[in-house]
């Protein structure tokens, strides 16, 4: 197949190419960067856009098998401004619409499109329990995946096959929010991050890459899925969990407003969380891979 990723420079979107290239589909990079993209994938078609913006990139969609959208700004590596707060909405926001328009304008239109969004669509609790079915929140992030998912479902007009995934905490090699915590962990100095109370709704790497798979090539998954695991831990269950797959203690808690210096409101991504079970991914018949978390980052870390 052919199938057009944004966002495959992305940790997630990197892996995603990696396994397609091995099954042999045919892959189409939109991307802002595409002499480092061309750098880093090379057998991979790569067309220059700008996804705020209608343009000629938008013709390379016709004809395409699948489109895969993952794009959007990071959520928790700068401080939330004004300024940054209407980044992270437009890029998810528009650049969704964009590739919407695009899906709308070809003659062979794609039959689907598999866009990501969060768990932050719920909000934040310690004490809820979230699935596919449960309400949206009323935070920042909430708004921001209402307004991107909503964007998505507009493909749906088109005729296209629509497939939202609620990505929770990614988990892999090399990036992540894993990759941000293993420098303590390895210099003695690492422990839960806040109370340790919130939850932690986590996912491997190859999981996710497995389920935008198979939303690629089984027409009956369509609609809303949480891209989770389906056994959640609380942070400090998370932090002894690595420290004992690293060999190193999990004594030393990150304080609040340590965070909260550094990122601002920002800092409610790691502080406060949501418990999320991935109802409707099981009922699809979906095998995970690690379903649970000791496993997972043993493969991880090797």
């Amino acid at each position: 197949m052919k199938i057009a990723i944004a966002g495959a420079t992305g940790f997630v979107g990197s892996r995603l190419v990696e396994q397609l290239q091995a099954q042999g589909h045919q892959i189409l990079i939109l991307t802002r960067s595409p002499e480092q993209a061309s750098n880093r994938f090379g057998a991979a078609e790569i067309v220059g856009y700008n996804p705020l913006k209608s343009g000629e990139w938008q013709s390379s969609i016709d004809g395409c098998d699948a489109v895969v959208n993952l794009a959007g700004e990071p959520i928790a590596e700068k401080r939330w401004t004004p300024a940054q707060k209407r980044v992270m909405l437009e890029s998810r926001q528009i650049g969704t619409e964009k590739i919407v328009e695009a899906i709308e304008k070809a003659t062979n239109k794609p039959p689907v499109l598999i866009n990501a969004s969060a768990v932050g669509y719920y909000g934040t609790s310690e004490t809820s329990k979230f699935d596919e079915t449960s309400p949206a929140g009323s935070d920042f992030l909430a708004e921001v995946c209402i307004k991107w998912e909503a964007a998505a479902q507009a493909a749906s007009a088109s005729g296209t096959r629509v497939v939202i995934l609620r990505l929770g905490i990614v988990l892999g090699k090399n990036g992540g929010a894993l990759g941000k915590m293993l420098a303590a962990f390895s210099a003695f100095v690492g422990g839960p991050i806040g109370s340790g109370k919130q939850w932690f709704s986590w996912i491997h790497r190859d999981d996710v890459v497995k389920l935008i798979i198979a939303a690629i090539t089984d027409a009956n998954i369509k609609g809303v899925y949480n891209a989770t695991a389906p056994n959640p831990v609380t942070m400090t269950d998370f932090s002894q969990t690595l420290g004992t797959v690293m060999n190193r203690p999990s004594w030393i808690p990150v304080p609040n407003f340590v965070l909260e210096a550094l990122l601002g409101e920002g800092a409610m991504v790691v502080l406060q969380g949501q418990q999320v079970t991935p109802t409707n991914t099981l009922a699809q018949g979906f095998e995970f891979q690690y379903p649970t978390l000791k496993p997972a980052l043993d493969a991880i870390l090797g």
